[in-house]
């Protein structure tokens, strides 16, 4: 019998991370678990993982953390469509570029990286992405720049002792999810949504939980998989208008919808924008152009090379999953 192999989830008490903890022991992995969370650090800890509390950007803390480890899950970031870009290059890309680094310094064989199809967002309809599809550059917020620049520095360390790999899962739903479902959910329970480009736009969500597959299938087919990117969704392509309507119905609330033109949104937002950079703190405001192009443009994927190169194909009904996480969220307020 082989021996369990070791891993260190980075992020491991946000969305994504709280799943994949779980998912990892579940497969048999011993599993080191850092996040800025300490009570769900405490969580994890309850279910077997190891917790540490670790500064990310701390270039001194990193080899400790990573002594022991075979594997690195690297699901950590600053995920929001606004905000300085400093602290986005700060937490995105150094403290990745530091802890590659302090991985390969530890021997480690296998580094996943939760990279973001956030990447290709423009002002445009993207269908079939495939993985050499051409990114926005310049990218529509700081957070898209950083995570491209951070999945370069990632898939440039691939080589023969460590192999690395990027996934890219496309709007990841599930039960602990504080970044998009509850961004969504504020705008539903007001009961009005700007129908953009007529909410003809497809958007395809990914339950948290064939993310969390396809990272395991990404460390377990390294070696095929090493020095790739490779989009994750869960291929079921729905208007966003379908989607805002199904997460109506969990609510209960109607939803009248507002139409706007494209142009209309996108100058709003663009004036917004200004405005609130200027304010004190630079508040988030409350819609960016990024959102708009989320709304208004369809962004779905190929998934051909996760099923070749991973053997991925996706279980979950993510609408399904996003109308029963919305309901729990919704319980819980």
């Amino acid at each position: 019998m082989s021996a369990p192999r070791h891993a260190l989830v980075t992020g491991a008490t946000g969305g994504l991370g709280l799943t994949l903890v779980p998912t990892l022991l579940a497969a048999g992995y011993r599993v080191r678990a850092t996040g800025r969370s300490t009570a769900m650090l405490g969580r994890l800890a309850a279910l077997g993982a190891e917790p540490r509390a670790v500064d990310l950007t701390d270039p001194q803390a990193l080899p400790p953390l990573c002594a022991g480890i075979d594997v690195v899950f690297h699901a950590a970031a600053l995920s929001s469509p606004w905000g300085p870009f400093e602290a986005f290059e700060r937490i995105n890309v150094t403290a990745t570029r530091q802890l590659l680094a302090a991985a390969c310094g530890a021997g480690c064989d296998g580094f996943v990286f939760v990279s973001s199809p956030s990447i290709y967002a423009a002002p445009r309809d993207r269908v079939g992405l495939i993985e050499t599809s051409a990114p926005c550059e310049p990218a529509m917020n700081a957070y898209a720049a950083t995570k491209l620049a951070a999945e370069r520095l990632v898939l440039g360390a691939n080589g023969m002792r460590m192999k690395t790999v990027a996934i890219r899962p496309r709007a990841v739903m599930g039960p602990d999810d504080g970044v998009l479902l509850p961004r969504l959910l504020r705008i539903v329970q007001r009961g009005r949504f700007p129908l953009i480009n007529g909410g003809k736009a497809l958007v395809e969500l990914t339950d948290v939980r064939d993310a969390c597959r396809a990272l395991l299938l990404a460390d377990r087919h390294r070696v095929a998989a090493g020095g790739q990117a490779i989009n994750i969704s869960g291929g079921q392509p729905v208007t966003i208008r379908a989607l805002v309507e199904a997460l109506g119905e969990v609510a209960g609330r109607p939803i009248r919808f507002k139409p706007v033109s494209v142009d209309f949104a996108m100058r709003a937002a663009g004036l917004l924008e200004t405005i609130y950079g200027l304010l004190p703190g630079r508040p988030e405001p409350p819609v960016t152009r990024y959102g708009v192009a989320m709304l208004a443009f369809s962004q779905t994927f190929d998934l051909s090379r996760a099923r070749r190169l991973l053997g991925y194909e996706p279980l979950h009904d993510a609408v399904a999953s996003a109308r029963e996480a919305a309901a729990n969220a919704l319980g819980r307020a």
